[in-house]
């Protein structure tokens, strides 16, 4: 008989050293799982580096901090927003940014509500067609108040007519602009409205996946409070965003330090005339003329302290006359501010 044929069942379902170290080898590559790079490199966690999660469904185009500056960008916009229809409609216009972010066009058009009113508008010279939701009840508020009412709310909600539309258009032309002026610094724009809509569904402005920044905004206005959306594709805003950022990053750098004369040797053999002097008070011709030996001039108490120090003929220095041994020398106390280039104006007839 074998010694296969000799060991018991019990001794058979225990495992040696070898097929434990491979069970335990398995294990930790199921911790570990290899990742595949885009340049086609496999490769660990930990040697491929930061690995992050990414949702296919729901893309996130913008980071933390840019989608931080859009935030308070917008929040100013609305602040700003308020002021001006508050004046256009002579009636407070209370606005509160309710959410900012990022969603596919698919879920922007499904989320719409109906009956609704769609503003399709254009920004040039960027690319794209966006979206300016407001609702119906709200609309026909600021159109009441637009005609002289009291900016009262209707209980039903229904479709806007064609006058209405007409008249509704300049708020829109505010809203747009207020927009528009935020983004002065990057670039200017120049917004105009395309076409009106009363159903999300049918809209086809944007591809489905396209990524679209959402602003809802709260409008309270009169006895109607109802919310304002603008959505804006990815590929519209993208050149604003990226100037926003690299314009963020260049005031976030500290100034440049200035760099300090280098000595050349060069230099040492170069003689610059010195000369100190004395700004006294100006006497008349016939009064020096008149001086003999042993007279006296009166000079200023202060004037030993304000020498004036002159390099090539240019003053630089202010400083004190004293004696250094048998000699007379001037102590430096300060260095005098560069005197401006004055250049005289020409005459018109020369």
């Amino acid at each position: 008989m074998s010694e296969a044929q000799n060991i018991s069942p019990e001794e058979a379902s225990l495992l040696d050293q070898n097929e434990i170290d491979k069970l335990l080898a398995l294990t930790k590559d199921e911790d570990s799982p290899n990742l595949l790079r885009a340049d086609g490199r496999r490769g660990s966690k930990d040697d491929l580096g930061r690995v992050e999660v990414y949702d296919f469904r729901n893309p996130a185009f913008l980071t933390e901090i840019e989608l931080r500056r859009l935030r308070i960008l917008h929040e100013e916009f609305i602040r700003y927003l308020s002021a001006r229809l508050s004046l256009m409609l002579r009636m407070d216009c209370v606005m509160k940014m309710s959410r900012l972010q990022t969603q596919t066009f698919e879920k922007f058009s499904e989320g719409l509500p109906s009956p609704t009113h769609l503003c399709l508008f254009k920004v040039d010279p960027l690319v794209g067609v966006g979206v300016l939701d407001i609702n119906p009840r709200l609309a026909i508020t600021f159109v009441d108040r637009l005609l002289g009412g009291k900016g009262h709310a209707v209980q039903s909600e229904r479709y806007l007519t064609e006058i209405e539309v007409a008249l509704l258009e300049d708020v829109l032309k505010v809203i747009l602009e207020e927009w528009c002026s935020q983004w002065r610094d990057e670039q200017e724009l120049h917004p105009s409205i395309i076409g009106h809509e009363n159903n999300g569904r049918f809209l086809q402005t944007s591809p489905r996946d396209a990524v679209m920044l959402v602003l809802s905004v709260e409008c309270s206005f009169g006895d109607c409070s109802e919310p304002i959306e603008i959505g804006l594709p990815y590929y519209m805003i993208e050149p604003l965003v990226k100037a926003l950022h690299s314009r963020r990053q260049k005031e976030s750098k500290p100034a440049a330090q200035p760099q300090p004369a280098l000595w050349k040797p060069i230099y040492e053999h170069v003689k610059v005339p010195v000369q100190a002097e004395w700004n006294l008070p100006k006497i008349q011709l016939r009064e020096i003329t008149a001086l003999r030996v042993g007279d006296v001039i009166e000079l200023p108490i202060d004037a030993i302290d304000r020498t004036t120090i002159l390099l090539n003929g240019c003053a630089k220095f202010e400083g004190t006359v004293g004696l250094e041994g048998d000699r007379v020398a001037v102590k430096i106390t300060r260095k005098l501010a560069p005197e401006k280039l004055v250049v005289p104006a020409l005459d018109s007839h020369e």
